[in-house]
């Protein structure tokens, strides 16, 4: 299985990094890891809606010229479905099973995502109704996919 991560925004923090590349090796042993990093607009302070659409609509664009036809995009999204770790973990062994080769999970910018990317998403997913920044996002979303796989594979795993 090809696992994609789109994600606005440059990672700053070398603990983020740090953990990123820490759990891309992991998953190596499991899947195909690729992640792609589109820049992400500048906001400025005191935004109006119209510019913050604006701003979304831009990275939209970016998402997806990055996105491949056959991937299986997952957006992530507060209004998603929430999954505990089994059901993400079923959900992407239903994929792989159904003969899904490629998933794309989409992280937006700090003003989430665009309306075209969210129609194009074949799924929305939602780690929580809170709202996190998008480099720990990145890395909650690589551990949990680790997590799905140990599942997968019946392998121990912290609780």
């Amino acid at each position: 299985m090809k696992i994609t991560c789109v994600v606005v925004g440059k990672i700053k923090e070398k603990y983020f990094t740090d953990a990123i590349k820490e759990y891309s090796k992991r998953l190596s042993r499991y899947c195909k890891l690729e992640i792609l990093e589109l820049a992400d607009e500048k906001t400025p302070d005191g935004a109006s809606e119209a510019e913050e659409l604006a701003i979304r609509e831009k990275e939209g664009e970016r998402i997806l010229k990055a996105l491949k036809d056959d991937a299986y995009v997952i957006a992530l999204a507060i209004e998603g479905k929430m999954l505990d770790s089994v059901e993400l973990s079923q959900k992407i062994e239903s994929l792989g099973v159904g003969g899904t080769s490629h998933i794309a999970f989409v992280i937006g910018g700090s003003l989430g995502l665009a309306p075209a990317v969210m129609k194009r998403a074949d799924y929305a997913l939602s780690f929580s109704r809170m709202t996190f920044p998008h480099q720990l996002m990145r890395v909650v979303l690589l551990e949990q996919l680790y997590r799905s796989y140990r599942i997968m594979k019946h392998e121990p795993y912290h609780k």
